[in-house]
């Protein structure tokens, strides 16, 4: 049967085994959980079991990008205490994580953990390891990236608060002159949490959900029936500005917005993506 990557991470959530494991015990098993845990530590995989239900909220955040510019990578290793995140080590072990993701540039999370590590050893068995080393539950819980056609621009990498969170924002134009508000748009990124460029990437129920959620307030403030729409609106209006990278007021600027602020750079010059990855 067809194995979907959420009941692999979900048994991996479940467990702390490594993703290419999970998948591996689910396929053999049918699907079924219970038989797949017990295949699981039938193969000795007991600390990794006995830390799943750890909370690893601490860690660390790697954003890396190539030397040319033309792509960029973000992770996130995660681990249950700081002492162990601020621990040389750890963090080593993460650039090393994000050193190979950006070399390979794999499609999703679960690509980068099936990658080498180093010979007869995954990624995704050196985290597993790594718990056993630690003594505390370790997860390569995140990866994003972004790539830039050569001559189309660039990706900027910049790392918040002691790699607490890391961006990594695409330009339209390659140069270094763009280097600068590019990082400072990075660090509005980290700073202000836009869930989208502009209000064409946001998902459509999201918008839905803003307009009843509008519609809600002015009923329960008793504006007229007639008028919920239009107040609705005025408030998704609103609620773009605020959670849209490109509309959101730039935080180091004058009331301006951050395409604005880009505009200052070059008249043409934008944001075409944006990562962010962050701990908790």
């Amino acid at each position: 049967m067809a194995i979907k990557a959420a009941d692999v991470k979900k048994l991996r959530d479940q467990t702390g085994a490594g993703m290419m494991d999970c998948k591996k015990a689910l396929t053999e098993t049918d699907g079924d959980f219970e038989k797949a845990i017990e295949a699981l530590r039938k193969k000795g995989q007991k600390l990794s079991e006995k830390r799943a239900d750890r909370e690893a909220n601490e860690g660390v955040v790697i954003a890396k990008t190539s030397d040319n510019k033309n792509s960029g990578v973000v992770i996130r290793l995660s681990c249950e205490t700081d002492f162990v995140s601020k621990g040389d080590s750890f963090v080593e072990l993460a650039t090393s994580f994000a050193d190979i993701a950006l070399d390979k540039l794999p499609e999703n999370l679960e690509a980068l953990l099936a990658l080498e590590y180093e010979p007869g050893m995954t990624i995704a068995k050196k985290v597993e390891q790594s718990t056993g080393v630690i003594g505390e539950k370790i997860d390569l819980s995140a990866y994003e990236k972004l790539v830039t056609a050569a001559g189309e621009g660039q990706v900027l990498p910049y790392i918040h608060m002691g790699n607490k969170a890391g961006v990594i924002v695409a330009l339209n134009l390659e140069g270094p002159q763009y280097e600068e508000p590019g990082k400072n748009v990075a660090m509005q990124v980290a700073a202000m949490h836009p869930i989208a460029l502009d209000k064409d990437g946001i998902d459509a129920s999201v918008i839905e959900k803003e307009i009843e959620i509008g519609k809600d307030i002015a009923r329960q403030e008793g504006k007229p029936e007639e008028m919920l729409e239009r107040i609705a609106t005025g408030k998704l209006n609103k609620f773009f500005k605020e959670r849209t990278l490109l509309n959101q007021i730039y935080v180091k600027g004058n009331k301006e917005t951050v395409a604005d602020y880009l505009k200052t750079a070059h008249a043409d010059l934008t944001v075409t993506d944006f990562k962010h990855l962050k701990l908790g």
